[in-house]
């Protein structure tokens, strides 16, 4: 039961322009019903409004969730982002993650924003990574704090790391962000030179996102927490915005119509 004081957090802000050009030539795309998710409470408005930016291509929901929202959004797990989740199973799913970077980096600090399940670290550090990780789940952080693993429950952004990482992996966490030029800025000033930023998202420019939409079965729409919907073309403009030049595209295989992307620090 949600306080009554607490019910007006649930509402979205709104953006006023695009979050990644700042322009206000925008028009409305889609609507999608969120009811269904998981994570749904029903104090939250249940159609999410999906804009499209006229300017540089860019789709995006109309607003976001405060950090006070997402405490309350978040009091509820996914039983996959619980630390350990399928712990034997994920660890060959995220050795396949981790290969793909050990030609340009097989040693230093491996952080992990949005770990979940904790997973890839617990891999990364089996593969002899040192382990740092970002989320907003306290419990998982707290997990992880007492087996002996540096987390932080706190956005990125406003972290003062005193160290620089060989590797930053953002598994399906940057279409969560509401402003993800602020996280890039983050990163690139504590990625260290050639250091890997490694990120995966749907890819809303492939065939297959069209069908579903076509269909009316895209289940990205209805995200709860997604704020973003990027297309290749769009995230490597904005990777290379921020220094890191994209090296290898990838098809993820651990969700639909996801794309994985491996970028190095120049």
């Amino acid at each position: 039961m949600i306080p009554e004081y607490k019910k007006n957090l649930l509402q979205r802000i709104k953006y006023d322009c695009c979050p990644l050009c700042n322009s206000r030539n925008l028009s409305t795309d889609y609507q999608a019903d969120c009811s269904k998710h998981p994570l749904y409470i029903k104090e939250i408005p249940s159609i999410m409004q999906w804009i499209n930016c006229n300017a540089c291509g860019h789709q995006f929901v109309d607003g976001y969730f405060s950090s006070e929202s997402l405490s309350l959004i978040f009091s509820k797990t996914n039983e996959n982002q619980k630390v350990g989740y399928q712990i034997e199973k994920q660890r060959t799913v995220s050795s396949k993650i981790i290969e793909k970077v050990l030609s340009y980096q097989s040693e230093g600090n491996w952080l992990d924003i949005g770990f979940g399940n904790g997973n890839l670290l617990f891999t990364a550090q089996e593969y002899g990574f040192n382990p740092v990780g970002v989320d907003l789940r306290k419990a998982n952080v707290e997990f992880l704090k007492q087996i002996g693993i540096e987390a932080y429950c706190e956005h990125v952004e406003n972290i003062n790391f005193e160290k620089n990482f060989s590797v930053i992996s953002m598994m399906d966490v940057l279409e969560h962000i509401p402003y993800p030029k602020v996280v890039l800025k983050k990163l690139s000033t504590i990625s260290k030179k050639d250091g890997c930023i490694l990120i995966s998202m749907p890819n809303s420019e492939t065939l297959l996102w069209g069908l579903m939409n076509q269909s009316n079965s895209n289940p990205y729409l209805g995200e709860l927490e997604h704020y973003h919907n990027f297309s290749r073309t769009r995230i490597y403009l904005l990777l290379e915005e921020f220094g890191f030049k994209p090296i290898k595209y990838g098809i993820s295989d651990r969700y639909r119509c996801c794309m994985e992307i491996l970028a190095i620090k120049k």
